[in-house]
């Protein structure tokens, strides 16, 4: 659904994402794992075209995502970027219904049919019906992550790219949200590619992975064969696979 073909981003002479290339198919939930630095949040970044790079990324393999206009793009893919802030009191309902601005005529239109529905829809998925009419500048970080969230769903892309989207959130939120991302995965037509931080989330729930270290690829594939104790030595310098084992332990 959508391929990345030698992507690289610059910043002067560092190269903060370095000739990487990846694939993401139909029904695939694709993690970015990487130790800090490794350019996972940049190659996001990149893919949204929030930051200037060389190579290309192909939509269904044609249709390169530069020529796309910004509605086009936004009905394909949502994004869910690691910071979001809100300066106005907007309601949280208002936030979410932004996501359906690609499908309204004109950006001061209000004839968006399925509109509603999809955002009450996305406001029951995130457990924000009872915040619905609450300003969004009195939510606590968490709850801004999910207002945020439910816009993107709101959105109805066929691919969600999503940059730590549980960062925020406790750990019964952690659950619910990677719970409804796996269910909304379920439906054809549909991809999921997100930076992870916690491998134990990448490994629970990630078909695929693509290992990440100084902006280059250590390895991708099907999470399992990537995710490995000699693959996460290499980039962590660390017993990776020892940690989580010992962490476990003391729950046993």
């Amino acid at each position: 659904m959508l391929q990345g073909n030698h992507i690289t981003v610059r910043y002067g002479r560092f190269a903060a994402v370095n000739d990487l290339s990846f694939r993401l198919e139909e029904g695939q939930w694709l993690m970015l794992a990487g130790p800090n630095g490794a350019g996972k949040s940049t190659l996001i970044e990149a893919i949204a075209q929030g930051v200037p790079y060389s190579g290309s990324f192909l939509w269904q393999g044609r249709q390169d995502i530069r020529t796309l206009k910004p509605a086009q793009l936004a009905r394909r893919i949502g994004i869910l970027s690691q910071k979001n802030t809100v300066g106005y009191a907007y309601t949280v309902e208002e936030v979410v219904g932004l996501g359906r601005y690609a499908y309204k005529a004109g950006f001061l239109s209000g004839n968006d049919g399925g509109g509603q529905e999809s955002v009450e829809r996305a406001l029951q998925m995130t457990g924000l019906t009872d915040l619905r009419r609450a300003s969004m500048l009195t939510l606590s970080g968490g709850e801004t992550q999910r207002v945020f969230l439910a816009q993107v769903f709101a959105q109805d892309p066929q691919v969600l790219i999503l940059d730590e989207p549980v960062n925020h959130l406790d750990l019964k939120y952690q659950q619910h949200i990677f719970s409804l991302i796996q269910a909304w995965l379920m439906q054809p037509g549909r991809a999921v590619l997100s930076v992870v931080h916690d491998l134990s989330l990448a490994r629970r729930y990630g078909t695929h992975a693509v290992l990440m270290d100084h902006g280059k690829c250590v390895s991708q594939g099907d999470a399992g064969s990537v995710l490995t104790p000699d693959h996460l030595r290499s980039v962590y310098g660390m017993d990776v696979h020892a940690w989580m084992r010992d962490m476990l332990s003391q729950w046993m």
